[in-house]
């Protein structure tokens, strides 16, 4: 049958023959079951070579258009099925997954003032592709094999000279590489968390870290968090009560909030944690928004008590899941045995592309813009809310969030719940409370509130609510 391949229609031959087989199987002149032409009898009554034939053949196969049997040659796939998405749930209870899952489902174009990440157009597209051309030219990368179960040697060397930068003594080994710093939070809880378990986190804390200690099926208990830190009082009491596990916080500039724990505060934790006997996971994920760095109990506690963890989605590429853990030597090889038993290693290409971003001086700079992007964007945003009758609390000066304080008598879930059905995400601030003592409160990422839809209607909603 007469296949008509358009060649200056596609960059390609192959690109056209694909698409000549597959515009005649959707006018059916070819149907499910057909055999399509042998590859030599195609090649030679269209005036093509059979390599293109057969790569041609090849993509259909892959696309699900066609089916190759051995013996039989190539025949025309089952008719597919459209492949349809669920709907965004938008009228459920609004909880940490409801956030998340919205914040990931909706159209990109949504505006989404409470998510947690930075646009894509802020991230580093252009400085990957170079590092992944680099790393695909480089005769000495390792494009097929394992990785060091620790993780690339290279990119753990960058990651503690930039970890000493910030007072954070450690040695390449006392650092473990991880598939984000969510998986890192993750694998730290599976070893010094067991069911039944008391964590302390902050009240309000990344909602993230309530859904995930739900699965291990801990015991949360909120403690109170100011501009400079959890209230320390507060903390006390409960700690002589609770006896927790696990103290799981924010150290830089905090999710929600964005505030900071002082040096003051983030001593007395210590003396806190040595008292109690608990350890520390200390989440840096927001580190390189700070112009200013805070204290970290890292630092101040040499990786006793404390587990730092961090990562590079935040600032580079959510796409690129890298992260790390830094913590004692002991602790580190139990967590290295245990990610051997469940992931047994991670992305090594994606860390060959980091350490390259990092060792060229790529990535330096690309913080030092986003730092002043987000500033300018702070400070139109703290204006935007400014006009609509809000201010931002806590004291924070640096970083993506401002955490905000509705009038009386309005709540941020029916806020969040009317936003949604307009196509607007917010993050009210229940999603972040174990307490549940955060109804009057929305987060807002600067980064991702420029939008007038999202003034807009929040304007509106302010007017018209009782």
């Amino acid at each position: 049958m007469d296949i008509g391949i358009d060649r200056d229609a596609h960059p390609t031959l192959v690109a056209a023959v694909v698409a000549a087989v597959e515009r005649a199987i959707d006018e059916r002149r070819l149907t499910p079951g057909a055999r399509l032409p042998s590859i030599r009898r195609f090649a030679e009554a269209e005036g093509l070579s059979k390599s293109t034939v057969v790569e041609a053949y090849d993509r259909l196969v892959a696309a699900g258009r066609a089916v190759s049997r051995p013996g039989s040659g190539f025949t025309v796939a089952a008719a597919q099925r459209a492949m349809i998405e669920p709907a965004p749930i938008v009228d459920r209870d609004i909880d940490p997954s409801w956030v998340m899952r919205q914040s990931l489902e909706l159209d990109p174009s949504v505006p989404k003032p409470g998510c947690g990440w930075l646009p894509s157009e802020w991230l580093e597209e252009a400085g990957i592709r170079r590092a992944l051309r680099a790393v695909a030219r480089d005769p000495a990368a390792r494009l097929v094999d394992y990785g060091h179960p620790l993780g690339h040697p290279g990119l753990r060397r960058q990651i503690a000279i930039r970890l000493g930068e910030r007072g954070i003594a450690v040695e390449p080994s006392q650092l473990l590489l991880t598939a984000g710093a969510s998986a890192a939070v993750d694998l730290v809880l599976r070893r010094l968390v067991e069911p039944g378990d008391t964590v302390f986190v902050d009240d309000p804390c990344y909602y993230n870290f309530r859904a995930k200690l739900k699965l291990h099926r801990a015991r949360v208990v909120g403690i109170p968090f100011h501009a400079d830190g959890p209230d320390l009082e507060a903390f006390a009491r409960a700690a002589a009560v609770e006896r927790p596990k696990v103290y799981l916080t924010n150290s830089g500039p905090h999710n929600p909030t964005g505030g900071r724990i002082g040096p003051a505060t983030a001593h007395r934790l210590l003396n806190l944690a040595a008292t109690h006997d608990f350890a520390v996971i200390e989440d840096d994920v927001f580190s390189d928004f700070e112009g200013r760095p805070s204290p970290r109990m890292a630092a101040l506690d040499g990786l006793d008590r404390v587990v730092h963890v961090g990562s590079f989605s935040k600032t580079l590429s959510s796409a690129i899941r890298m992260g790390w853990i830094a913590a004692r030597p002991g602790l580190i090889e139990e967590l290295t045995e245990m990610k051997l038993a469940t992931s047994f290693t991670n992305d090594d290409l994606a860390a060959q592309v980091i350490h390259r971003l990092l060792a060229d001086g790529s990535y330096r700079r690309h913080v030092e813009g986003l730092r002043r992007r987000i500033a300018e964007a702070r400070g139109r945003v703290v204006r935007s809310l400014e006009r609509v009758g809000l201010r931002p609390r806590g004291g924070a000066e640096e970083g993506i969030f401002v955490w905000v304080e509705l009038p009386e008598g309005i709540e941020a879930a029916e806020i969040s719940k009317r936003a949604a059905t307009a196509g607007i995400v917010f993050a009210p601030g229940n999603v972040f409370s174990p307490s549940l003592s955060a109804g009057r409160f929305l987060r807002f990422n600067v980064a991702q509130s420029s939008d007038p839809r999202i003034w807009t209607f929040l304007r509106g909603a302010l007017e018209g609510a009782p």
